[in-house]
């Protein structure tokens, strides 16, 4: 499930959005299928290793839809626990700086502006939760860290911006 959603992930940065899709149905079916055999088994289902496979499934999943312009896929759309989904919702707006780097090489700022925009608005949301660790799986940490890859990409975003503008005010001398 973890491998698939990782492969499904790594598809979509190249640009393969079908082969990105049969991973992620992949690993929905084994996430569908692990959660019916542990939920007879509530020390187990809880202990933590479907919430890692889970958050995988979401993070690939939500990236997806923010590629694509699509909307994001709920906790109850993608059938799991609301942790695993603002951790996985957190990871995929992370993600999000390898495509918006690629673009920015490609010179596509407009789309690289855009999908800062995405990271700044999943941070958004994300900051505004307010429930203990305990009930998130200590959500404000992975938060954190959005929060410094969301600041590294302003940066680049805005030296990107500052560099082009240069190059046209030399252009038009």
């Amino acid at each position: 499930m973890i491998r698939a959603s990782g492969s499904s992930i790594r598809a979509l940065h190249r640009g393969d959005v079908d082969r990105a899709a049969a991973l992620r149905a992949e690993a929905e079916l084994s996430l569908r299928e692990a959660i019916d055999a542990l939920r007879p088994h509530p020390a187990i289902y809880h202990a933590g290793f479907l919430h890692d496979a889970a958050k995988e499934h979401v993070e690939a999943s939500v990236l997806a839809a923010l590629l694509a312009g699509d909307p994001v896929p709920t906790a109850d759309d993608l059938g799991v626990e609301p942790p695993a989904w603002l951790h996985g919702l957190t990871e995929a707006a992370s993600e999000l700086r390898r495509n918006l780097l690629d673009r920015l090489r490609e010179g596509d700022l407009d789309r690289g502006e855009t999908l800062l925009d995405l990271m700044v608005d999943a941070y958004d949301a994300l900051v505004a939760v307010d429930l203990p660790d305990a009930l998130t799986n200590g959500l404000r940490r992975s938060v954190d860290a959005l929060r410094a890859v969301l600041e590294r990409s302003r940066g680049d975003v805005t030296t990107t911006v500052v560099q082009e503008r240069l190059r046209r005010a030399i252009e038009s001398s």
